[in-house]
Parts: C-alpha cells; structure tokens; sequence
C-alpha cells in the first residue's frame, strides 16, 4: 500500500509564536504541550513517525493532531465537546424543586418544620414533579444557589417605636459623644447587665491526655444556681461583678452601689449607666431611683429587644466560654469563686471590644428592615401585633 501522505503545515508568525508559549511554557497541561509541539515539528516539516519518536506519543495521535491544524487552524488542537449522558432532567423540573424549598413545608402540606434534601426528594416524586430523584441531586442543585432549607436562625421584628432615638443614644456614647456633645474625662460610660442561673452541676472532669480530649461526664447532681452581676467600664475596659443568690433591684443597686463609692466615680462628673429593659432596672422609676441615689449617675436604656447594643454581653459570652462551660463545679461556693478570679485575671490584660457598629450601620440596618416590611407587609403587622 502507497504511505498516506503527511498533510503540510504552514504557520504565520502569530501562530508560531503562541505555539512556542505553549510547547515550552511550564504552566502549560501536558496534553497541550505536545499537541503544540507536534506542529511545531510538522511546520519544519518532518514526517509523522520522526515526530511520534520525538514527542513520545503515537504515530495515530501524531496524524490526528496534524490533520487538526491543517484543517482548523489553532482552535483545532481544542479538545471537541462530547455529547455526554443525556440530561435526566429538565431545567423546569429543577426550578421546581428550588421554588418548593424556598417554601415552608407547613404552607405546602408537609408536616414538618423544615426541609431536609431527603425529604425534598420525597416530596417532589410524590407530587409528580419527577419520576424518581436522589437527595444527593436535590442537594447539588440547592448548592448551585446556595440554599440550604435545613438551617435556621433565630429572628426578631423591631417593635419599640422609638429604637433608633434609643439606640442612637447608646451608639453614640460608645463613641464618647452625648447629646451631640463629646463627654469630658470625668465621665464614664457603664455597661451592666445580669447573667442568671449559673448552676453549680457536681460531676468530675477527667484532664485531657495523649491524644485524649477532655472528659466531661454526662451525669450530674445539681448544687443550685446563682445570678452574676457585672459592670463593664466601657472605655477602661475594667469589670465589677457581684454573684448573688437571685437579680432584683435590690442586687442591681448594690451592683450600682459598688461601682459609684469607688473612684474615679463617686467624683466624676456624670457616669452613664446602659442596661437593657430587664426588671431590675426597667423604665422612669429606675433611672428615678439611681438618679437620687446617685446624682451624677445617668441611666440609658438599649431599644426592647435589643440587648445585643449592650456590650457586657460580650464580656458575658467570654465568660461562658472560658469560665462555665462545662460546667463542673462542685457547690456554689466554688462557682462564686472561679468568677471572681476571672474577674481580677481578666482585669489585668483586659482591651476595650473594638465596637464597630456605628449609627451609619443603624440607618443601613432599618434601611433594609423597611425594605423587607415594605416586601412583606404580613410579617410587619404579626410584628407590631406582638
């Protein structure tokens, strides 16, 4: 049989240029490396067995590669787009399925609280939407758009009318500003708050070891629980506390009590105290009672529900992570004690929080709320008659 004639190759300066970046680059995929060097050799030209030897491949693959460019040029020595299995489904089916996510399972029949892809897949084959359907698809197409119906996160309307006035005040002496005035150096600015039912659980904790984690039993003996009262000097990053056996405000003015006959308080010129609207120190009869017990002291309430514009919270959550759980003290005692050295360690080494959220963000932050309300008018009105 006559030999197959090799099919000539003629490169312009462009293609041989971007052909030498790709035959000799170092980033470049291996399979692109030879095809651009199996022209490169064949422009020369050399024949198709000189050039398998050279490159290492196949005279067949060689051929292929050749007759590619001589035919296409450099879109050529692409890969070809492969059928592939056919779809199994169809977009519109796959739309569905996200639409019935986005959906509560109460609102379509479904006896459940939320979606599970499982349960997802279930629903749909039952509805018709598709003939059968593996949770593990349900689950890629949710992934694509970042859906995850499984999850949820606690949620409150704002319903104090007047939350921006009271939040603002408390953002803005954050920022060491009052009335639109800048506070002077002889006036503090106190976060309080009470953290409630700290129990005493008897149970032993077994140290971690070798390659071990700690140890903590799953039964315990309850020895009581006691209320933790803490002050936290905003600005001087510095905390008071007091444990007592229950809040009232008879504790909360003791807590008061123990701050404001100490200095630089009892001579400043106004210590401003932020509490949440808790019992022991809710609305005008409150600041009344502090205000004659202490005249030069101002209480400052955080909007209802908004506790989290309280930044002994935080302090309260470092004291939950590093001193309560888990929970293994032995008696009351022992609880009491534990927070008191905490109290003074952390003193000691202690940074005011780097608070960033300032009443730009409040205004972006009701911003969106409108937004919503505005898009979902129901959700407005449960809020408010809540």
């Amino acid at each position: 049989m006559p030999a197959i004639p090799a099919c000539p190759v003629t490169l312009t300066a462009a293609e041989r240029h971007r052909l030498k970046k790709s035959a000799y680059g170092h980033k470049t995929p291996h399979q692109a490396r030879i095809r651009a060097q199996i022209v490169l050799f064949a422009a020369r030209p050399l024949p198709n067995a000189r050039i398998a030897e050279r490159t290492g491949v196949h005279v067949d693959t060689v051929r292929t590669w050749r007759g590619r460019f001589a035919e296409l040029g450099l879109p050529g020595l692409a890969d070809r787009k492969r059928p592939g299995r056919p779809a199994s489904f169809t977009a519109l089916q796959a739309a569905q399925v996200k639409a019935l996510a986005c959906q509560l399972p109460a609102e379509t029949g479904a006896p459940l609280s939320r979606w599970t892809c499982p349960e997802l897949a279930r629903e749909v084959v039952a509805r018709g939407i598709v003939g059968a359907i593996s949770a593990s698809t349900v689950r890629r197409w949710l992934a694509r758009d970042a859906l995850k119906p499984w999850q949820h996160r606690s949620w409150i309307f704002i319903t104090d009318p007047d939350f921006r006035t009271k939040a603002e005040r408390v953002l803005d002496l954050y920022a060491r500003t009052w009335q639109g005035r800048t506070l002077d150096a002889g006036e503090y600015v106190i976060s309080a708050d009470e953290k409630t039912s700290i129990q005493a659980r008897c149970h032993p904790t077994l140290a971690p070891g070798q390659t071990r984690a700690m140890r903590v039993n799953h039964t315990y003996g309850r020895g009581g629980a006691l209320a933790y009262l803490a002050a936290y000097d905003v600005h001087h990053a510095k905390v008071f506390g007091s444990c007592e056996p229950r809040t009232g405000i008879d504790p909360f003015m003791a807590l008061v009590a123990q701050v404001m006959s100490q200095e630089p308080y009892a001579s400043a010129k106004r210590v401003f105290w932020i509490v949440d609207n808790g019992s022991s120190h809710r609305g005008k009869k409150a600041a009344d009672r502090l205000a004659a017990a202490f005249p030069n002291a101002v209480l400052v309430h955080t909007p209802v529900h908004a506790s989290w514009l309280n930044q002994v919270e935080i302090f309260f959550s470092v004291v939950q992570r590093k001193v309560v759980s888990p929970n293994d003290f032995t008696d009351l005692a022992q609880v009491g004690d534990r927070l008191r050295a905490f109290e003074a360690r952390y003193n000691a080494t202690a940074q005011p929080f780097q608070w960033k959220f300032t009443t730009s963000d409040l205004d972006d932050l009701l911003a969106r709320l409108d937004r919503h309300t505005a898009d979902h008018p129901e959700e407005s009105s449960v809020a408010l008659a809540a």
